[in-house]
């Protein structure tokens, strides 16, 4: 979906296909016909933005063969699709049964990190539709924390300085840019917007910049406009946002309020969980973890990693955090010129909801993510965008 802003650019909102599991890509394939196509028809849309998350088999087969990029390429146009932007985060296994901490494999440090990047940036720049030169991958923010020293901070820096360096090339050779976003999550090296800052402006590169998750930053209870205006100040470009909502409690003190956030506390994906204090931030890892016993305190609000439907927040007494998407939102694409230009909804956890609140087939699940849209297309065009055709 295309909106123009008031200043006469134009901004782009997708839906990130990481909620639907494919490896290979035959299994991306069948996403287009099977998830992505319905959801475009749904909105009654002639042009429906995807932000792809492709894993590392179904990378490396683009990036090898130029008839396969091709014929994805074709693909999407028949299918009414058309991608600008990448979720290069997950490497693979993002549909196993249990994701949890794999997710942050390989990092920064790792070699496969910048090869797996490069291949996507690659794949990208032929992807773009022909009257889009400017394309955006958003990626795993440097490491998760216990795994990092100074030596793999140091090699770290190196990768993403020679990402730069081979984004310059790509721009010479094909006339695309791409760039690359640092996506803050907690419990990372880069776990806020404020994190980001230092990392960022020593690698020094326009096209490396941060990817503004709203669910992770109302997570660790960052104020959107506080945090968008260090970051403007600072000079990092926001290349991307993610536009979700993460899991609120109110009272996490009152028994009705921790049986509701049990049923919220699965199996597959991590689900960090943070509270802000009179000294600070304090921390889990897990919801589970937070549940349990004494490890968080329950005198003020929890906020947990679950990106909940943007349409649908919990029923009482659980809420979401909505109001934080809408302000960041604000912010992002409010003013004068927009912050970024391109905008993912990216709730992947619709089958990893409560029972009750998952998505029964193919069709519920294309109803929910189309009725997301929705809400996020209205958000736009009450900030004064407008629906280009």
């Amino acid at each position: 979906m295309r909106f123009r802003h008031p200043d006469g650019s134009t901004v782009h909102l997708a839906y990130c296909t990481n909620v639907h599991p494919a490896e290979t890509l035959d299994g991306v394939l069948a996403q287009l016909r099977d998830h992505c196509e319905p959801v475009r028809r749904r909105l009654g849309r002639d042009r429906l933005g995807i932000g792809l998350w492709l894993a590392k088999d179904a990378a490396l087969a683009l990036v090898t063969d130029p008839s396969a990029l091709r014929s994805l390429r074709t693909e999407l146009d028949r299918r009414g699709l058309e991608v600008v932007t990448l979720n290069g985060f997950p490497y693979e296994g993002f549909g196993a049964e249990e994701v949890k901490y794999r997710v942050y494999k390989p990092d920064w440090a790792d070699p496969e990190r910048l090869d797996h990047t490069t291949a996507l940036a690659r794949v990208l720049a032929g992807l773009l539709p022909d009257d889009v030169t400017d394309g955006t991958v958003s990626t795993l923010p440097l490491a998760w924390r216990t795994a990092y020293d100074d030596t793999r901070a140091e090699t770290a820096r190196t990768a993403l300085r020679t990402l730069a360096e081979r984004l310059d090339a790509l721009q010479e050779l094909t006339g695309r840019s791409i760039r690359v976003g640092l996506e803050p999550e907690p419990g990372c090296v880069v776990e806020t917007t404020h994190d980001a800052i230092a990392p960022l402006t020593a690698i020094g590169h326009h096209r490396i910049g941060i990817c503004v998750d709203t669910c992770h930053l109302a997570t660790s209870f960052e104020d959107p406009h506080t945090a968008l205006d260090a970051l403007t100040a600072a000079r990092v470009p926001v290349v991307k946002s993610q536009l979700s909502a993460a899991l609120h409690a109110e009272h996490p003190h009152l028994p009705e309020v921790r049986e509701a956030l049990a049923a919220f506390a699965e199996p597959r994906f991590l689900h960090q969980t943070r509270t802000a204090t009179a000294a600070g931030l304090r921390t889990t890892d897990d919801l589970d973890e937070a549940l349990a016993g004494p490890a968080l305190p329950d005198a003020s609000p929890w906020r947990s990693h679950f990106h909940v439907p943007l349409h649908a927040a919990p029923a009482a007494p659980l809420t979401s955090t909505l109001p934080v998407l809408k302000s960041a939102l604000t912010r992002l694409v409010g003013g004068p010129t927009p912050l970024t230009r391109h905008l993912e909804v990216e709730t992947y956890t619709w089958q990893a909801l409560p029972p009750e609140l998952r998505p029964k087939g193919r069709t519920q699940l294309a109803q929910g993510i189309a009725a997301e849209l929705t809400l996020a297309r209205d958000l736009l065009t009450d900030l004064g965008l407008k629906e280009l055709p």
